[in-house]
């Protein structure tokens, strides 16, 4: 792999050179690699970008783990519809790849942490935004477009939830999350719930199990019970998505080999559908561990849930999700697909703050793997349809 050049006229040199800018900084969340840098940097150079490109931006955040708001106006939103462009700032941990944040051009790949997931989205929206301005300085649009460029996606969504009120009381009528999806438009995606259970049995010798009450022996019931619930939500799925699913994560008990361990615990994850609520897999956990209380009176089992997110679906027909159609169409030269997608993502919140909300991004591979590359053909193609999108939704 080399430093090639493109040949010339392949791509829009301005975007792919905005993106590799961003895939030089060391965005790592320290929340997954503590000697991650967090988004202070990136951040900063997102702002320094915006106010060259005359450009407003807006801070939340703590200074070390900053978010922000890029947007194509200064002070109140015009009176046309305004358009969110949401990318997250931050990235997993550098892995083995060589090099990870020099980028590198390998034929139609870009390389590099961050490329895929989600650095070609964001500079293809801060492109966007900057031609918002200029339309709207020309008089050909009345509204206007917003970045949301967030923090911590990777861990906690903190960034998207501290600028979800900010964007409503600015009159979002629409987002689109940049998340990579090899142009699709994901008009869908499931929610998740962790559920931890915990029993506790009694510590005995090894010797004496009479005197004890073994609490792994016991977590082997509830584990039965739960695949033959992953059984059932594999009967009811939904159009976009299919099933709903669960997975055992995590499973952790016991002390030493010869004593009879007084505690287990276990992490489940469940992915919900839209309509699913947390209540729900509360309350169908909660159902088997009835089952399995029953069977053993012996078991002393809790569960608790200990983080949710809401899954995610806008119509179709959507204003958001019709004019972003057309102009992928334009730019690509045919239909987008319209799925959902397999994964979470900030959407979530945005649609839950009552923004609808759709997920669309290029194409490429990698993302939280040792090598991790996007599509700068696809990138372009991004970049050109949010442009478009620009033109048709803020009139």
């Amino acid at each position: 792999m080399t430093e090639a050049p493109v040949p010339a006229g392949a791509i829009d040199y301005e975007v792919i050179s905005l993106l590799s800018d961003l895939v030089r900084i060391e965005s790592v969340n320290p929340s997954l690699a503590p000697s991650g840098s967090g988004e202070a940097a990136i951040a900063g150079f997102v702002a320094d970008w915006a106010h060259r490109h005359g450009l407003a931006t807006e801070w939340f955040g703590p200074p070390q783990r900053p978010s922000l708001l890029v947007t194509s106006f200064r002070g109140e939103p015009p009176d046309g519809a305004v358009l969110v462009l949401c990318g997250h700032l931050d990235t997993v941990g550098l892995g083995d790849q060589p090099d990870p944040l020099v980028p590198r051009i390998d034929g139609d790949r870009l390389v590099g942490r961050g490329a895929y997931d989600m650095k070609a989205g964001l500079a293809a929206a801060l492109l966007a935004c900057r031609t918002a301005a200029q339309l709207a300085a020309a008089d050909e649009i009345t509204g206007a477009v917003i970045v949301a460029a967030v923090a911590d996606e990777e861990f906690a969504s903190d960034g998207v939830q501290v600028v979800s009120e900010r964007l409503v009381e600015l009159g979002a009528a629409g987002a689109i999350v940049l998340e990579p999806t090899e142009l699709a438009i994901g008009v869908a995606h499931k929610g998740f719930v962790w559920t931890r259970i915990d029993i506790d049995g009694v510590a005995a010798h090894g010797s004496r199990p009479h005197l004890g009450v073994d609490a792994v022996m016991q977590m082997g019931p509830v584990l039965v019970a739960l695949g033959d619930l992953d059984r059932q939500l594999a009967e009811r799925g939904h159009p976009l998505l299919g099933p709903g699913n669960l997975h055992a994560s995590l499973v952790s008990g016991g002390t030493e080999e010869s004593t009879i361990p007084a505690h287990c615990s276990l992490v489940v994850e469940r992915r919900t559908l839209p309509g699913e609520t947390v209540a729900d897999v509360e309350a169908d956990v909660e159902a088997v561990l009835d089952a399995c209380r029953a069977a053993d009176p012996r078991l002393v089992v809790t569960a608790s849930t200990t983080l949710a997110r809401e899954p995610m679906e806008t119509p179709i027909d959507a204003p958001v999700a019709n004019v972003l159609a057309d102009a992928v169409t334009l730019a690509s030269g045919r239909e987008p697909q319209l799925a959902g997608m397999s994964y979470w993502a900030d959407s979530g919140f945005l649609s839950a703050a009552g923004i609808p909300s759709v997920v669309f991004g290029p194409a490429g591979d990698g993302a939280h793997a040792d090598h991790e590359w996007v599509s700068i053909a696809s990138t372009v193609t991004c970049a050109e349809a949010l442009s478009a999108t620009v033109r048709a939704f803020c009139r």
